[in-house]
């Protein structure tokens, strides 16, 4: 079978899961166009707008479509590219886009809260906090891991951090087009969108090369880092329409033209296969280590399969700007599935190499993705590198996109720690002033953002990107596991299929703290940072478990208890 043949049956399979399973999970949930949604009801002009569908996709699939559907899979082919796709098919579809789009609906049904807050109505105030503290060591991780590949990538293609830097400054002027000097949304665009592409050709052409000027690689990447973690900390505090919503609208046309990129390119190329399909239940992956294949499979693919971090993305901002019920399935679930697609783009991409090129260039992930869909385009006569520095700025285009998203919501969700009980939800955390002087200061948008930014960089600074990798993605699947608590708890309530949610949820659980275990014990006595942080993911998930089940347990009585007085009438 050759790789294109694999990619379109996956395709298939994609697009008819949308449709059945996505179509389940709409009557399940009992989607009603008719009723009114957050953007509407709460409607201020400023986080609660209603959007149109094709324009809140783009935000949305930019916020999270990070680097994991390219990373994940990448690392996972290690062990073969058959576990790995086996994985992304069955996860994707019946795990993460089914998380993503209850995430999205519960959040929409709560007036657009965040899924914190939410937590707090079905698992009480210390349940709130407990999620809370574990997504804000989530995001540090996820600030990091994105912050190390960026930077790794800035330093070893010059060209796509020229045209990054490029990119970043057109967003503000795009901005000013179209807040002060009355630009349309169209004729901006007819200007800008040529311009991001032309950015390619100037990279290309004035590459930033900070070797050229005495550095080592190395020294290269630390600069990198620290002017990522300079803008990142403008990015989380700047007003969003001057930065990060233009930044998400014209990144969305990267990425369109990336994936479109590697569909054609695949069908012209029709690579063959190369690379094993099961290598064994341990392998030696990126980081040098002899891993098993389980739990490291599920903890390796994250964005490509299920991740967390979608929930926060969909109830923080996604869900305040959803038009109409009807988007729900589109947007919720059709993001996540187009992540699939993506993800099984990444493994065609690797699938064509020589082992050994794998093996070397499976160590930085982004950069064998770019290198695979590079070669096979030029079977459409586009010359191999324009096309590597093509795809390579859309990856780090998107993984920017995720970074910002990521810091902006870690700040948040610092703040919303110390609010009081009565006042949850990032969105209120942000508006609703708190009187007491160390509230006021603990809280205030530039010392959080400060905090988050700080931390990330530590952990980014306290080892490579395929060591962080690992814990990053035991985290996040943590995350969607404690998310489908709360889809379990909601179903539960409702009375409605809550063993749909259950299920994924003891699975994702069992796979990511055994993972989390697993690292800590490899870690034990070399990397002090990464057992302290596993260590305090492992305690903070186990006691909003404890919290969940007694929930639980204690609904299912009581709905014993009324069925038993109901039979004695």
């Amino acid at each position: 079978m050759s790789g294109s043949l694999l990619f379109c049956i996956c395709l298939a399979y994609f697009v008819a899961a949308y449709f059945v399973y996505g179509g389940f999970l709409k009557r399940v949930f009992a989607v009603d166009p008719k009723r009114p949604t957050p953007a509407h009801t709460n409607f201020d002009g400023i986080d609660y707008v209603p959007t149109p569908r094709i324009v809140l996709f783009g935000h949305h699939f930019a916020s999270i479509a990070g680097p994991g559907p390219i990373v994940g899979p990448i690392m996972a082919a290690y062990f073969g590219w058959l576990p790995a796709l086996i994985w992304i098919l069955v996860g994707c579809v019946f795990v993460g886009a089914f998380h993503d789009f209850a995430a999205l609906t519960i959040s929409v049904r709560n007036q657009g809260k965040s899924i914190s807050s939410i937590m707090e109505r079905l698992m009480g105030f210390a349940g709130r906090q407990i999620f809370l503290i574990f997504c804000i060591a989530c995001l540090i991780l996820i600030v990091a891991i994105f912050t190390l590949l960026i930077a790794g990538m800035f330093a070893s293609i010059p060209a796509v951090a020229t045209a990054s830097l490029v990119f970043i400054a057109m967003a503000p002027l795009f901005a000013m087009c179209t807040l002060k000097l009355n630009f349309s949304l169209r004729n901006a665009s007819f200007i800008f969108v040529p311009l991001v592409f032309l950015t390619v050709a100037l990279g290309n052409a004035l590459p930033f090369d900070l070797t050229a000027w005495g550095l080592s690689r190395q020294g290269a990447t630390y600069i990198w880092i620290a002017v990522l973690a300079i803008y990142i900390f403008a990015a989380s505090v700047v007003p969003v329409q001057w930065l990060l919503q233009p930044r998400d609208y014209l990144n969305s046309y990267l990425l369109y033209g990336m994936l479109l990129l590697g569909f054609v390119s695949i069908l012209a190329y029709n690579p063959d296969i190369k690379l094993p399909a099961f290598n064994g239940m341990e392998a030696l992956t990126a980081d040098g280590n002899m891993t098993a294949l389980i739990p490291a499979l599920f903890i390796f693919i994250a964005c490509g399969a299920c991740s967390g971090f979608h929930a926060l993305v969909a109830s923080g901002t996604t869900s305040k700007q959803i038009n109409s019920e009807q988007d729900l399935v589109p947007i919720g679930y059709g993001g996540m599935i187009v992540e699939g697609i993506l993800g099984v783009m990444a493994l065609v991409a690797v699938m064509a190499m020589d082992p050994a090129q794998f093996f070397e260039l499976g160590k930085n992930q982004p950069m064998a993705f770019a290198t695979g869909i590079a070669s096979f385009s030029a079977a459409l006569g586009i010359p191999e590198l324009y096309a590597k520095i093509f795809i390579s700025l859309a990856i780090s285009a998107f993984m920017m996109t995720s970074l910002d998203t990521a810091t902006r919501l870690g700040r948040f969700l610092w703040q919303e720690v110390f609010m009081p009980r009565s006042k949850s939800g990032a969105e209120v955390a942000v508006r609703v002033p708190v009187l007491a002087p160390w509230r006021r200061t603990i809280t205030n948008p530039l010392v959080a953002a400060f905090i988050i930014v700080g931390a990330s960089m530590l952990m980014a600074l306290s080892g490579s990107a395929a060591s962080i990798w690992p814990i990053f993605g035991a985290s996040n699947q943590l995350m969607a596991a404690l998310t489908f608590l709360a889809i379990t708890l909601y179903l539960l309530m409702k009375e409605s299929k809550w063993y749909i949610a259950f299920f994924p949820m003891l699975f994702m659980l069992v796979m990511s703290l055994w993972g989390i275990v697993q690292i800590v014990q490899q870690q034990w006595g070399s990397n002090l940072v990464l057992v302290c942080s596993g260590t305090f993911l492992l305690v903070m998930a186990l006691l909003m478990v404890a919290v969940g089940i007694a929930i639980i347990a204690q609904h299912l009585r009581l709905m014993r208890n009324a069925e038993h007085k109901l039979q004695l009438n």
